[in-house]
């Protein structure tokens, strides 16, 4: 993480705040709301070309996984099980999925080893 960033214990992005933040998007997925509340906000949006997912290869592999693992695999009776169940992985994935990228440690493991 930039040192321009603060973030609480866990590893998210919900939770991190940064000097100045940015965020990657489509240009044909925002509406005027998001623009308007990231702006509010002081987020400057940057965005990629259609058909380009490797302009933002991180993000896009962290959705395919959380799609793949665990919201494509329930049916919702409302947003607070999504909510839930949201919660409940990103915890498994911080701290207990090993992730190849990282060597097959767990994020929280990979943070402690580089503090």
């Amino acid at each position: 993480m930039p040192a321009s960033c603060k973030s609480n214990n866990t590893v998210s992005a919900s939770q991190a705040y940064c000097a100045r933040p940015a965020g990657l998007f489509r240009a044909d997925y925002l509406s005027a709301a998001i623009v308007t509340w990231t702006h509010k906000q002081g987020i400057r949006l940057k965005y990629i070309e259609p058909g380009k997912p490797q302009q933002n290869a991180y993000i896009e592999r962290f959705n395919r996984t959380a799609r793949y693992e665990w919201l494509s695999q329930h049916l919702w009776e409302d947003l607070e099980q999504v909510r839930e169940a949201a919660a409940d992985w990103m915890w498994t994935y911080n701290h207990e999925r090993p992730n190849m990228a990282l060597g097959g440690f767990t994020p929280k493991q990979r943070l402690a080893m580089a503090a």
